[in-house]
């Protein structure tokens, strides 16, 4: 190997390993926020639907500026957008676990929702110019590194909260953790190219729209196991409110297991059949979450619900990178979108409906929305290879 070939070689292991990082911090702020959930509707005083109210705001906030994300891209590099929604994204942070009014509250929970939806974007956009510079897939291992960040999120201050530290003091130590990590991974991220494939703003159209579908109900589903997952076990009587985000991190064991194999799995069943069966997993460990009457049964189901959706995210990106109906970089940012809409914004909408049902019941029917992510995965695997 050649001085320039060496060169090289570690340039790109120093990108691929800054994109990985990116999609931790990513992570652990996502599954930091779950186990605080319950602390601020505590401190707060406010039912499920006062709840609902709040995270709708974290979903308002993301869905007004997702959009945004893939034209900032286009006009000045994905790089760009990382850094600077990253940075906003952590210096707002340790707010969600101190605003002591419902104003504040949901200022701070707008924010987070906006610059967390703005990253995500442009992570996803950095990771598909990543690949296509690679002769092997690496978007199931970018992904993987955002469900160990929500492990370590999620158990990070689940341990902080049951040492006895205050919401705001555990929220400032993965604010102060994300910041360290954001600046050892921004000077090793792709240059700031414009014009690639971070084009946005395109509505999905076609079988784009079918696979926008349902990466919305599978991210729906994950959002609901991140926001409702402590409230759901605590609310059953099956732990006290500090071990709240052992559920989630169940979740979030076995999904990180199956991506990070994700690449052998998928070459090994095929697409059609990880939507399938991981949509049939899904539904029973959905099923099983609801009806629990002890945690052992609930974190089984928990830990299937990781398992059946881990690999369907991927596939689906996957898919729509490999469709003809409209350019590549469009229905990404479109999917994307959509996706990411659902994990911050479907939640919301889970508070309103179980304040009326309850929470176990309401949570059983997402099931119902898993069924169509089964039964379109022929359709959308057929449409989506088609010449």
């Amino acid at each position: 190997m050649t001085g320039h070939d060496a060169a090289l070689s570690l340039n790109r292991f120093e990108t691929r390993l800054a994109t990985r990082l990116v999609f931790f911090i990513g992570g652990l702020t996502m599954g930091a926020w779950s186990p605080l959930i319950p602390f601020a509707q505590q401190r707060l005083g406010v039912d499920d639907a006062g709840l609902g109210l709040l995270l709708l705001c974290l979903g308002i906030g993301s869905v007004l500026f997702m959009p945004l994300a893939g034209p900032l891209c286009a006009a000045f590099g994905s790089r760009r957008v990382i850094v600077g929604s990253g940075i906003g994204l952590i210096a707002g942070f340790p707010a969600l676990g101190y605003a002591e009014t419902i104003p504040l509250m949901a200022i701070a929970v707008f924010l987070f929702g906006s610059f967390l939806g703005v990253m995500e974007v442009g992570m996803n956009s950095h990771a598909v110019d990543v690949e296509s510079g690679s002769d092997k897939p690496l978007m199931s291992g970018f992904h993987a590194q955002f469900s160990i960040g929500g492990f370590a999120g999620a158990g990070a201050v689940t341990l902080f909260l049951t040492l006895g530290l205050s919401p705001f003091a555990a929220a400032g130590l993965i604010a102060l953790s994300s910041l360290l990590l954001l600046i050892v991974a921004a000077p090793r991220l792709l240059p700031n190219r414009t014009g690639g494939s971070s084009t946005g703003g395109a509505f999905p159209k076609g079988v784009v729209l079918l696979l926008a579908l349902l990466i919305a109900i599978t991210f729906l589903t994950e959002g609901a196991v991140l926001d409702w997952s402590a409230a759901l076990i605590t609310d059953q009587g099956l732990v006290n409110i500090a071990q709240g985000g052992i559920g989630f991190m169940c979740f979030s064991i076995t999904m990180t297991i199956g991506r990070l194999l994700g690449d052998r799995v998928v070459a090994r069943f095929g697409p059609k059949n990880i939507l399938l069966w991981g949509g049939v997993i899904t539904i029973a460990g959905i099923l099983l979450v609801a009806t629990a009457s002890n945690l052992a049964v609930s974190l089984i189901g928990f830990a299937a619900i990781g398992a059946g959706v881990c690999n369907i995210v991927p596939v689906l990106f996957s898919l729509t990178g490999r469709q003809k109906v409209m350019p590549q970089g469009a229905a990404i940012a479109a999917v994307a979108t959509a996706g990411y809409g659902g994990i911050l914004l479907g939640p919301a909408v889970i508070g309103f409906v179980a304040d009326g049902i309850g929470l176990p019941v309401t949570f059983a029917g997402l099931s119902l929305l898993m069924v169509i992510v089964a039964l379109s995965a022929g359709v959308a695997v057929q449409g989506a290879t088609a010449e």
